[in-house]
């Protein structure tokens, strides 16, 4: 992932969304630079000397990157802000009076430049720092791993919820109408409903995410997966149901990969898949450093509302809220088994 910094934008805006990782890789650097509107600025001039380049480099780069820098907070200072900014550093900055914009940086911006100065030695010593600093941010805001970040979502613990009940309807449907060994039918059906909703069967996401045997596959999905996963799962139960009552008869195998693959193509599912796979890529990617190469071309930079969610104020403490409401989850699981 090192290198990807300065040849993948998406990296990049994974860096730059999660705030946590900028605040702390600025506090780490102490590059202060000049307290403007809220926040830290820096001048050409102060981003060529840190990152040893040519003040030409920069504004070479800026060329060539203009929309991304701007993006992530670079700006021409015009008008009254330029003559504000003027005012308040006169003494630190080498500005003619008749200048009439000035390129200036936030300490995003800055942090933008240094992943796509390739010939800077102090941009590629702040590279690796930067990697190393969002990898140990995201694993002490996780409690020490991300295996189960998912749970983060406030949204998760509902959505787990529905799609136990769900899938009730769908492995009654199975154990009845499907012709197969009762162990393996339904790890072969899940393995479609897997392969249809993120182009993986149940054991290559193990495999990609280092699960163990006892580890369950689901306790790590994202809330909008296991939406969809349950959108699946009940619509195949009563697909089934309805296909093996009217011929009275089971379905083979063959007849549900079918009905299976009829539900994934249907009109409707196509922004639930789309936002599934979008969402299931792009997090993990960010969150875990797992590359799903199956559907890497819905890769997305994750949002900063996704960094809240899953290590801000937003994020949960999901083993918490289990311990809180463990008479309420016996209940429902007393009221499912009745």
């Amino acid at each position: 992932m090192a290198s990807n910094l300065t040849t993948s934008n998406i990296d990049r805006q994974n860096v730059l969304n999660n705030r946590f990782a900028v605040e702390a890789i600025q506090e780490r650097l102490g590059f202060k630079g000049l307290f403007f509107e809220g926040e830290f600025r820096y001048t050409k001039q102060m981003v060529a000397d840190f990152y040893q380049v040519d003040v030409r480099t920069i504004e070479r780069c800026i060329e060539e990157n203009e929309d991304e820098l701007t993006h992530n907070g670079y700006f021409l200072c015009r008008g009254k802000r330029l003559k504000e900014f003027k005012l308040q550093f006169v003494s630190d900055i080498n500005v003619g009076n008749k200048a009439q914009r000035l390129s200036l940086f936030n300490f995003r911006s800055f942090l933008n430049l240094g992943m796509l100065l390739v010939e800077s030695e102090p941009a590629r010593k702040l590279r690796n720092l930067i990697l190393d600093i969002v990898i140990s941010t995201i694993n002490e805001k996780a409690g020490g791993g991300t295996k189960y970040i998912n749970r983060r979502d406030e949204e998760y613990l509902g959505a787990a919820i529905q799609e136990t009940n769900y899938r009730k309807v769908f492995t009654e449907a199975v154990g009845r109408y499907v012709v197969g060994h009762s162990t393996y039918k339904y790890a072969q059906v899940t393995d479609m409903i897997y392969k249809a909703v993120f182009k993986e069967k149940a054991k290559e996401y193990r495999e990609l995410l280092k699960l163990k045997s006892s580890d369950n596959v689901k306790a790590t999905l994202y809330a909008e997966v296991l939406r969809v996963i349950s959108s699946f799962e009940v619509t195949i139960g009563k697909e089934i149901t309805k296909r093996a009552t009217e011929g009275n008869r089971q379905l083979e195998q063959k007849e549900v990969e079918e009905i299976v693959q009829q539900i994934a193509e249907t009109p409707m599912m196509e922004p639930f898949l789309h936002d599934a796979r979008t969402k299931m890529a792009s997090r993990d990617l960010s969150l875990r450093e797992v590359l799903h190469n199956n559907i890497k071309e819905y890769l997305e930079p994750m949002s900063p509302e996704d960094f809240e969610k899953f290590l801000g104020e937003q994020s949960v403490d999901f083993d918490k809220i289990l311990a809180d409401n463990q008479d309420v989850l016996r209940r429902l699981k007393q009221a499912e088994d009745e």
